[in-house]
């Protein structure tokens, strides 16, 4: 039985190493940005449209008085949460999905 042992020398260790290393793609790809931009979109409109007037906030003036029925609308209880959480879903993708150049 022969072995068969690689002759290594610190010349050739470097610079093999080196080369690998350059060849290497970065993770994200721009499919991944695209995505990643709309995640970041979505969550942006869903925080917009939970915005406006507070609970006893009358025409921009505090009334202690009073009280708005406007922060129980469909806007800001439904659509808006719903919005962010799906932005932040797809950022989860987006960060989770695989560059087809990186194989």
């Amino acid at each position: 039985m022969s072995k068969k042992y690689k002759k290594f020398s610190a010349d050739s260790i470097g610079t093999k190493d080196a080369d690998v290393v350059a060849k290497k793609p970065f993770y994200f790809g721009p499919q991944n940005y695209r995505l990643m931009l709309i995640g970041l979109a979505f969550i942006v409109v869903g925080f917009l449209l939970m915005m406006g007037a507070g609970a006893n906030t009358v025409e921009g003036k505090y009334d202690p008085n009073a009280w708005n029925e406007d922060i129980f609308s469909i806007r800001r209880i439904r659509i808006a949460p719903l919005l962010v959480i799906a932005g932040f879903v797809i950022e989860v993708y987006a960060i989770l999905k695989r560059n087809p150049k990186q194989d």
